[in-house]
């Protein structure tokens, strides 16, 4: 790699990170082409980008983010999964790393804040923003269907005491 295809990997790496609301730290144990190709498959799916990187350059894409804190993660063949959902790669990752004892879980960052294996792994198990959305929205239009079938109530009511007088008579 010459010196303008790293300066463009770094710069490429940092306008990713700007734009993550999550990013996760994996280490690489041996993943065969197969196996990365579905990982990256299942971290696509989810709405999330997987880079590996030369850690002297993620080190460089980092420094002027929120991730900074990640600099210590940054040891051995690791590569760096994120997505603008705060959930969608930490999900992504832990169910893969379920299925295959290849790729370790080294942390993570939610922002500035700094995530260890167990704090990715809490992370990967609340629910999406896509979720959360729906569940607020089906809140939000339930007390609104009530309040309908209360101010229809009383309509139906009285046409159906009119239906049973047109009837006996």
């Amino acid at each position: 790699m010459d010196r303008s295809q790293k300066s463009e990997t770094v710069a490429s790496l940092n306008a990713v990170l700007n734009e993550a609301g999550v990013v996760v730290v994996t280490r690489n144990l041996g993943l065969t082409v197969a196996q990365s190709t579905a990982l990256r498959g299942k971290i696509r799916d989810a709405g999330a980008s997987y880079k590996v990187a030369k850690n002297s350059l993620a080190k460089l894409a980092i420094k002027d983010t929120d991730y900074v804190g990640l600099n210590d993660l940054l040891t051995g063949p690791t590569a760096l999964a994120s997505s603008v959902d705060p959930v969608a790669a930490a999900k992504a990752v832990v169910e893969f790393a379920k299925t295959n004892d290849k790729i370790e879980i080294v942390g993570g960052s939610l922002g500035s804040l700094v995530l260890n294996v167990d704090g990715v792994k809490a992370l990967a198990s609340l629910p999406s923003l896509d979720q959360l959305r729906g569940t607020i929205i089906g809140l939000v239009q339930a007390p609104a269907t009530k309040i309908a079938q209360l101010v229809t109530a009383p309509a139906a009511k009285v046409a159906r005491v009119f239906s049973a007088y047109a009837e006996a008579a």
